[in-house]
């Protein structure tokens, strides 16, 4: 008897712990091949409303448990992955042609989502600082244009402002259908831009606005690509030191703004206006911070499919403007290189005029920025709205502000780009770009490109040129058009060697071609600016 309770008691035990090592290799799977039925999910980037890139094989990503075996089907087609031990999945869908009329794409996993009102069409991506961030309700008529913004096609997607100085894999933000209500906050230069490409090519447009006012060129780079340049190197060094002092400059701003504050608050019970504040001190986390919105707000937005960017930048790095002929490029060869896409469009706008009329010729940093801006065309696949044209009195004398309201003409000059260079259409895009020059005498000749059958001086005579001697001392110029070509000259200057156009914070400046685009400004000198040693 008790021999035979103790046999079966054994065999109870062996089952138990059969069953037991069972339960361990059956939870060991579910660690390593994904059958915890978690939701597959996408990142908002991916979402109802959505705009797809026509022509090519478009990324749609997200993430779900290990193993798992994904399907996305859209369009009457079917693509399948496995997410990685990781849980990341990726799979490219397509290519599609234009689709204007709203579809499901429906992704499987061990859920199921499904994407509503989806079409095909052209991409962009809209950055920058504030004069992209700029919204359409405080654009130039703005409340007409706002009540007019009712485009279904085309698509509008805000990515929330975010620091990271580690890359992110999501950002806040949603498509929504153009409308009164969703356009009015959207990206001014953005809207018109898309709108124009709307109207001209008669497509869908999906616009992602990645815009933040203030922000510096080198935020919007990766680290890796900051430091892979001498010239950019000391951006970071710059940043490491000032997050090392943050605590004691942090303590000290502390004290100055309560000393501050209670001042303020005296002035104005007294009906005075307090001066600024005290400025808070950089850290970590400031939207200053080099990389943080690479990898905050564009990042999350990597790989889906556009077909180019247009960018509004430069304000905040004009006093560096010689550094900026690198940073600008890399920043673009950094965008380029992340998406994976090839030398994908990439069109920006030279500065506007702005701060007051200069009566003599003089130095300046932003003619200097609006040069390393023009050099930045030497980049593939590049184009340059000029708006040096566009800049709005602020009330004080010659002033101008720094954020024009005339982001119409700021939209469709970036448009002319996409519609010539992208979607070939036969028409003028720039306006003149200076060529070469040639010394006759006393006088300079200069030869443009784009000059499309010829040049105008808008408004009456020729203005804004001045000339200068081997002594490097420049004088304002005569000019005069002759044909495709500016003859310069000066009384003040009988052996001239080098001419400038437009070279101030804010020129008075005329030379425009036939189809009404503005010249860029330029030098023919290469002397010693500014913000030659400024890093």
């Amino acid at each position: 008897m008790e021999s035979g309770f103790e046999n079966k008691r054994w065999r109870r035990t062996m089952r138990f712990n059969v069953r037991k090592s069972n339960v361990v290799v059956l939870a060991i799977t579910l660690v390593f091949c994904g059958v915890i039925f978690a939701d597959v999910r996408t990142p908002a980037v991916i979402g109802d409303n959505m705009v797809l890139q026509q022509g090519m094989q478009i990324p749609i990503w997200g993430k779900a448990d290990p193993c798992e075996q994904v399907v996305v089907k859209f369009s009457g087609g079917r693509w399948e992955t496995t997410a990685e031990e990781s849980g990341k999945w990726e799979v490219k869908i397509g290519p599609f042609n234009v689709q204007k009329e709203g579809q499901d794409l429906t992704i499987d996993g061990n859920n199921a989502i499904v994407l509503r009102n989806v079409l095909v069409g052209e991409v962009w991506v809209c950055s920058g600082q504030s004069n992209m961030e700029f919204a359409l309700k405080g654009a130039e008529n703005w409340q007409q244009e706002v009540n007019e913004a009712n485009y279904p096609q085309i698509r509008l997607f805000t990515v929330g402002n975010k620091v990271s100085y580690t890359p992110m894999d999501n950002c806040r933000g949603k498509w929504q259908e153009c409308s009164p209500a969703s356009a009015k906050n959207f990206s001014a230069v953005g809207y018109f831009f898309g709108r124009e490409i709307y109207k001209q090519v008669g497509v869908p447009v999906g616009l992602i606005n990645a815009s933040w006012g203030g922000t510096p060129a080198e935020a919007w780079t990766s680290k890796e690509y900051l430091d892979s340049d001498p010239n950019l190197r000391p951006i970071l060094k710059r940043f490491d030191e000032t997050v090392a002092n943050y605590p004691a400059l942090k303590q000290k701003y502390n004290e100055e703004k309560a000393k501050y504050d209670k001042m303020a608050a005296k002035m104005r019970a007294e009906h005075k206006t307090p001066p600024w504040p005290p400025e808070a001190p950089i850290g970590l986390n400031h939207h200053y911070s080099p990389t943080g919105l690479f990898n905050g707000m564009i990042r999350p937005i990597i790989p889906y499919g556009i077909r180019g960017t247009i960018w509004y930048q430069g304000e905040s790095n004009a006093g560096r403007a010689e550094q900026y002929r690198t940073l600008f490029p890399t920043m673009i060869k950094c965008w380029r290189e992340a998406w994976k896409q090839g030398d994908f469009p990439f069109y920006y706008v030279q500065l506007a005029n702005w701060r007051a009329i200069s009566s003599e010729p003089t130095q300046s940093d932003w003619a200097e920025l609006r040069e390393a801006q023009l050099m930045t065309l030497s980049t593939p696949n590049t184009g340059m709205a000029v708006i040096i044209d566009i800049g709005d009195m602020n009330g004080i004398g010659d002033m101008r502000t720094l954020h024009p309201t005339n982001k119409q003409d700021v939209g469709k000059r970036l448009a002319l780009w996409a519609l010539a260079k992208t979607y070939k259409k036969d028409i003028e895009y720039s306006g003149p770009l200076y060529k070469s020059m040639e010394v006759k005498g006393d006088k300079v000749i200069l030869h443009f490109d784009h000059v499309d059958g010829g040049l105008i001086a808008k408004g009456g005579d020729l203005k804004g040129f001045a000339v200068a001697g081997a002594d490097k001392k420049f004088v304002w110029a005569e000019a005069k058009i002759e044909g495709n070509t500016v003859v310069v000259w000066s009384d003040k200057a009988a052996e001239p060697v080098a001419v400038r156009y437009g070279w101030a914070d804010n020129p008075v400046c005329n030379l425009y071609n036939k189809s009404g685009l503005p010249a860029s400004p330029f030098r023919t000198d290469a002397w010693a600016g500014l913000t030659d040693t400024k890093r």
